[in-house]
């Protein structure tokens, strides 16, 4: 499908600003949600529940792409490059909170994942929205930002926004590897990336608002991706957050439980063990299960790469 610029004979020509007709499953009209204006309220929330309920599905259809990205994002990393998510309006919003919650939850570097949004950081919280349209700036911005081996996610419902085309073209020219997730199967864009990544999600409940089932959808995917890298480098014991900053009293007491919990202590041996590693929780958890010094955990650990089996199976 392909974007139509609309001339002569619009309302357009008289304030010279340019219209597009998008051509994707998001700006089609949902037969199911027709009469959602003469609904009573419950009913209107069980349409969009309804709707909601066809998201995880057409997510998982999709597995083997964002299976790819996360290798290759896995790869980029361990080599000291980073990853972007590029995207605007509702996108370029959850590519920022996805990366905003990288650093407390799994104690990664700032920079590991690098967030660029038509607009700026402003875009957050006000909608900038003829930023969109800007190319160049896109292009402009991630020439700036990418170097060779880095992994560049674009984020675009429609799969043709021009901020978003402009940046993955440019970190494609600068050699970084491309990724683009759509709610848009036939995205001509799609053909030009190194991972294709269309959930389709459909016609949304008002048609064209894609911060409902195609925003639900990206969050998920962005959701799953994430998550799945951290775990791959070793910033997961099982399923527990071992890597976590402990910022507030609540991560304080959750530092405690996760080491209780691992390893069967009590809770004031897991302060005192806590405390010897000097707060470090990945520390005390190898120390403790492995009856080694902090000192002797943390060498293993950094010879692990991170992982807590691969440490713990070295110092048995």
């Amino acid at each position: 499908m392909t974007s139509e610029t609309v001339g002569a004979g619009t309302s357009a020509e008289s304030d010279d600003k340019a219209v597009v007709v998008v051509a994707s499953p998001t700006e089609e009209r949902n037969p199911r949600s027709v009469d959602i204006d003469r609904l009573p309220t419950l009913e209107i929330l069980r349409l969009i529940n309804d709707e909601d309920h066809r998201v995880p599905g057409a997510v998982r259809e999709v597995l083997e792409p964002i299976a790819q990205a996360v290798d290759l994002a896995v790869e980029a990393l361990r080599k000291g490059r980073r990853v972007h998510y590029v995207g605007a309006g509702t996108s370029g919003r959850l590519g920022m909170l996805d990366a905003a919650e990288l650093p407390p939850t799994f104690a990664v570097p700032s920079d590991w994942f690098v967030t660029h949004a038509a607009g700026g950081p402003a875009a957050f919280l006000r909608a900038v929205e003829d930023a969109e349209d800007d190319a160049a700036a896109g292009a402009r911005e991630l020439a700036e930002a990418v170097q060779p081996g880095d992994v560049v996610v674009g984020l675009a419902a429609s799969g043709r926004t021009p901020y978003v085309v402009g940046a993955l073209r440019a970190a494609r020219e600068h050699g970084a590897a491309t990724v683009l997730v759509t709610a848009n199967p036939k995205a001509p864009l799609g053909r030009e990336v190194d991972v294709f990544i269309p959930v389709d999600t459909g016609p949304e409940v008002v048609a064209g608002s894609t911060r409902m089932k195609a925003g639900t959808a990206q969050k998920l995917v962005l959701n799953a991706f994430s998550t799945a890298v951290m775990v791959r480098l070793g910033r997961t014991y099982s399923n527990l957050m071992v890597d976590l900053l402990a910022t507030n009293a609540k991560l304080r007491g959750r530092m405690l439980g996760i080491l209780k919990e691992a390893t069967g202590l009590s809770e004031e041996e897991c302060r005192q063990a806590l405390a010897e590693a000097g707060g470090e929780l990945k520390t005390a958890l190898v120390a403790v299960l492995a009856g080694v010094t902090p000192e002797r955990a943390r060498e293993a650990l950094a010879e692990a790469e991170g992982h807590v089996h691969a440490a713990l199976a070295a110092l048995r």
